[in-house]
C-alpha cells in the first residue's frame, strides 16, 4: 500500500483491486481490507470498489482500519494438479 499526501487532511492510498467476471457482471475485491463491490462492467466494478473504500475510510475508526488492514498482500498465480 502506498500513501500519498495531497492536502492538509487528505491522503491517497494505493490498494489492490482484483476484478473477476461473475455471471453477466463483475465482482471487485480489495484484499488489503476485505471489501468487495460489483458492477456491470470492469470499470463500473472498479469505480464502485473505489467508492466503497472511500466510504469505509470516511466512516471507520482508526482502530477498525488498523484491525482490518493487511499491509502485505501478494497476488500471484500458481499451478496445481487437478483430477
Amino acid at each position: 500500500m502506498t500513501i500519498r499526501k495531497i492536502g492538509v487532511d487528505t491522503m491517497r492510498k494505493q490498494l489492490t483491486a482484483i476484478i473477476e467476471r461473475e455471471g453477466s457482471g463483475y465482482v471487485s475485491l480489495c484484499p488489503e481490507l476485505d471489501i468487495a463491490s460489483q458492477g456491470e462492467t470492469i470499470e463500473e466494478a472498479r469505480e464502485n470498489l473505489r467508492e466503497a473504500l472511500e466510504l469505509f475510510f470516511e466512516t471507520a475508526s482508526s482502530n477498525e482500519i488498523q484491525t482490518r488492514l493487511h499491509e502485505e498482500v501478494y497476488v500471484t498465480r500458481l499451478e496445481v494438479a487437478v483430477g
